[in-house]
């Protein structure tokens, strides 16, 4: 499929490089320009949402709206991740998100299919808990 070639600025380049470096969690608009902020990089709110919302549509960004909160969150994607296909799990207590991508999962997606006339859709899923690490 054929994609439209982004514009590069400046900030596009600095919020690449924070989802990046935090692509195991998941960041709001108000962590990056936090972030930016400490860096001495100024740039407006309006620049940082525009900039989210192009990522995502650009298919580089994962966006959900957090614990049925208005609050959106976003996190960086994998090039070779298909988000569609499996559920997610978060840390409620460091913020780490996982993919779920084992055979178990998709034994529940097929169950619920068969045994219940179900189809689950996996984009934007999360399932709430504590992880291992804390």
């Amino acid at each position: 499929m054929y994609k439209k070639q982004s514009y590069n600025t400046k900030a596009r380049k600095y919020i690449l490089e924070y989802l990046k470096e935090h692509k195991d969690v998941t960041v709001s608009a108000a962590d990056i320009i936090m972030h930016l902020k400490s860096l001495d990089i100024t740039v407006d709110q309006a620049t940082v949402y525009r900039c989210l919302n192009r990522l995502v549509g650009d298919e580089m960004l994962l966006k959900f709206t957090q614990n049925g909160d208005k609050a959106t969150v976003y996190q960086y994607k994998e090039p070779c991740r298909s988000c569609d296909e499996h559920i997610h799990i978060k840390c409620v207590k460091c913020g780490r998100l996982m993919h779920l991508e084992c055979e178990f999962m998709r034994d529940i997606k097929q169950h619920l299919e068969t045994e219940h006339g179900f189809t689950l859709m996996c984009s934007g899923s999360i399932l709430y808990g504590i992880c291992d690490k804390c």
